[in-house]
């Protein structure tokens, strides 16, 4: 497959950062890259994205990039768990739900009692807003003046898309990552979508693929376009990285997408196994297929860890598993409450009074790694083990997760696999980058120390 734009244009907005990035078509390759925090806004009549500020953002970098390097194609990725509720006039007609804004009781019972069950969507119950279904219901049932003016409901990336376009559209990586209202296994929308009586507001469905229009002529002027240019559909975050991998290799192999969340995909496996009170699920791939996953909120975790430690001298980081586990220095879950293969616990630090911030470090790191080994055990991946985002830069976590799984983990930098995923919507084919391999070694003591980390949980 040939790419038949010279440059991609790519919208990725992550939980914790948005960003532009253009890629060479040919290639794959990153030429420029700009990105902002995204910011929650905490107001009336909940917390919300910025999304004025994203919108500026994102018109701001087209301008600057449409004049050097140039693009001639945009396409799309986003974080999942939102959705946009359009009026007649295709503007918000409520703000973009902040899926980490916690419900009253009353509500959260309430919509215990309408979703489906688990062997319908695949979809486990999560907390706060991480089912997009909780979120409508919650708009519905506390804000039904502002609701009754909705018009369209449209999944977040594609919200994009329509607001560069005009042509509102919903996707399946968005529509099946952990929603309540896709059924993955008869490829329609669970019985959800019509106990809350939406079926009529969904924008039709359409492929990750589909380029769904040419820029709006307005907007291709305020950027500095000489002519519009095609807009792709879109797709849901982890499914982009993931995206690269199915195109690239056969399977059965495993991707462990590395973020605020660490997404686990078990590609070639099944969907009899999963757990949904260990936060199992199974995602929705671009090609429709439904894949198992599982997930934990890895990279928030170790945002938190490190700015407790303080920083560690990289020189010295690959240096600090030994001391951990001969000490028995041990983080046990969950640093982020609310989901992960171990719901209900809080974070407890063992052997650890006297550790130094290097020891710390090494003991964080083992733990995430034990953490990613219990979420693949769960969905019952198989074949070598990719892992793309900030975690591919971390050879503490990649050395101790190879040894821990008996199996070869592959490295694939970048500054996001996300964007590589978008792009290969308008047909880029990346060329496969410097990947970094590491072979299961046994590292002394690491057995253990991992039997002694699952006793601490007892």
């Amino acid at each position: 497959m040939t790419s038949q734009h010279r440059r991609i244009a790519v919208l990725d907005i992550g939980k914790t950062n948005a960003k532009v990035v253009v890629l060479d078509g040919a290639t794959g390759a990153e030429i420029a890259v700009v990105k902002t925090p995204n910011t929650v806004v905490a107001a009336q009549p909940y917390p919300h994205y910025d999304i004025d500020a994203l919108w500026a953002f994102a018109l701001d970098a087209f301008k600057r990039f449409a004049a050097l390097p140039g693009f001639d194609a945009i396409s799309i990725t986003t974080h999942g768990a939102s959705a946009a509720l359009l009026d007649a006039s295709g503007a918000l007609a409520m703000p973009v739900l902040d899926y980490e804004h916690e419900y009253p009781q009353s509500i959260v019972d309430a919509y215990t009692d309408l979703r489906p069950p688990f062997e319908e969507t695949y979809s486990p119950r999560q907390s706060m807003g991480l089912n997009i279904g909780a979120q409508l219901h919650y708009q519905q049932t506390v804000f039904p003046e502002q609701f009754a003016k909705v018009a369209t409901i449209v999944t977040y990336p594609q919200y994009w898309a329509a607001r560069l376009t005009g042509v509102p559209a919903n996707e399946l990586t968005s529509l099946g990552c952990h929603t309540d209202l896709w059924n993955p296994r008869a490829s329609t929308y669970s019985s959800l979508v019509d106990r809350l009586d939406i079926r009529g507001l969904m924008a039709p469905i359409r492929s990750a693929f589909d380029a769904l229009g040419p820029l709006l002529p307005t907007i291709a002027t305020e950027i500095g376009l000489a002519a519009p240019v095609p807009v792709y559909c879109g797709i849901h975050d982890s499914n982009a990285s993931l995206l690269p991998h199915l195109v690239n290799r056969e399977a059965p192999f495993a991707v462990v997408s590395t973020g605020t969340w660490v997404i686990n995909f078990g590609v070639g496996g099944d969907l009899d196994h999963l757990d949904p009170k260990r936060d199992t699920l199974a995602n929705v791939d671009a090609y429709g297929r439904a894949v198992p996953s599982s997930r934990f909120m890895g990279g928030r975790e170790f945002e938190i860890l490190s700015a407790e430690i303080g920083p560690v001298p990289k020189d010295e980081a690959t240096a600090t598993i030994a001391p951990a586990i001969e000490k028995g220095i041990m983080l046990l879950p969950n640093v982020a409450p609310g989901s992960g293969p171990f719901p209900g616990r809080e974070r407890r630090w063992i052997n650890a009074d006297a550790a130094t911030s290097q020891e710390r470090y090494g003991a964080a790191c083992l733990y995430l790694a034990l953490m990613t080994e219990a979420c693949l055990d769960l969905i019952g991946a198989k074949g070598p083990i990719i892992v793309e985002g900030p975690f591919s830069l971390n050879e503490t976590y990649l050395t101790s997760l190879a040894s821990l799984t008996s199996r070869d983990v592959i490295a694939v930098p970048g500054s996001t696999g996300t964007s590589a995923g978008a792009a290969l919507l308008a047909g880029v084919r990346p060329v496969p980058g410097a990947e970094k391999y590491f072979a299961p070694s046994d590292i002394a003591g690491l057995r253990l120390y991992r039997d002694r980390w699952y006793v601490g949980m007892a």
